[in-house]
């Protein structure tokens, strides 16, 4: 039974030390094999590899694939016209030569984030203070990212201490006012836009006034010549029926003022609530009184 068991513990111990000289790199990593603190290789290939076990070489994994690193800092940065701006960005960034990574980086994907991050920003600010708000949005923007992505660049392969990296790309996601002076923009926006209303307002009451007052004066223009050519149209019918009257009554001059004193009376008596003092005698009741009435 003694002899199974040491034959057992034997065993294990073989296989914990075999397992612990045994190691996978996956296709997403690097390997790395450190011996007694110092990078013995670097296994750029997926599959299973051999090392001695610890305590004399241990490995450590760095990431291969291409890496995203997004801004977090919000401090505004100045720009030409010293405006106080927030930009977010992000940058994509791979270890390319593990080995100059780990001796002038850190051992981990997190060292390497963290000064790429402060070199990026040290660029974007002197880009940026050579810049206008306008261009930063629009016309110089792309000149900006590849200016930063060219520093950048130049930081991480310095010759004296390279970094083992290599930035693929550089992006601005946003570019906006620092929020101290957010509120004032959107203030001097919304004066604007009330300037320009009560501008359009002010300039269609003057025209509404012009339209009302043409309208008036073509009002009274037609009214006027309505009315004259009325009167003109009253006045050749007044003519044409006093030629008539005239016509008639001179053929017949006692039936005319026989016509006329009827008109007289048929006006004077159409009240009957009038009272009217007046002599039998006069000329008045000259036609009442005629010889001729009965015929």
């Amino acid at each position: 039974m003694n002899k199974l068991g040491f034959i057992f513990s034997t065993l294990m111990v073989a296989l914990a030390i075999a397992s612990s000289m045994l190691f996978v790199v996956d296709q997403r990593q690097f390997g790395v094999v450190f011996q007694l603190g110092q990078i013995q290789k670097v296994i750029t290939e997926p599959g299973l590899n051999f090392k001695l076990p610890p305590p004399f070489q241990n490995v450590s994994y760095i990431d291969k694939r291409l890496l995203v690193l997004e801004s977090t800092e919000t401090e505004p940065m100045l720009t030409a016209e010293k405006q106080r701006v927030v930009i977010d960005y992000y940058v994509r960034w791979r270890i390319s030569e593990p080995q100059t990574y780990i001796r002038n980086v850190g051992v981990n994907e997190n060292a390497g984030s963290q000064q790429l991050n402060r070199v990026v920003r040290n660029s974007f600010q002197q880009e940026v203070n050579k810049r206008t708000v306008t261009e930063l949005l629009s016309t110089r923007r792309e000149e900006l990212m590849a200016d930063v992505k060219r520093e950048v660049l130049k930081a991480v392969r310095s010759d004296d201490k390279p970094w083992g990296m290599d930035v693929v790309d550089v992006r601005i996601t946003r570019v906006d006012y620092a929020e101290s002076i957010t509120a004032s923009v959107y203030q001097r926006m919304e004066a604007e836009r009330k300037r320009v209303a009560n501008e359009l307002r002010s300039t269609g009451f003057a025209e509404g006034e012009k339209i009302r007052a043409d309208a008036d004066r073509q009002r009274e223009v037609i009214l006027a010549n309505a009315f004259r050519d009325a009167q003109k149209v009253k006045g050749e019918g007044d003519a044409k029926a006093s030629a008539l009257y005239a016509s008639a009554f001179g053929r017949d001059p006692a039936f005319a003022q026989f016509y006329r004193s009827l008109e007289a009376y048929k006006s004077t008596f159409a009240n009957k609530q009038d009272l009217m003092v007046l002599d039998p005698s006069s000329d008045f009741f000259k036609a009442l009184r005629s010889s001729n009435l009965g015929r």
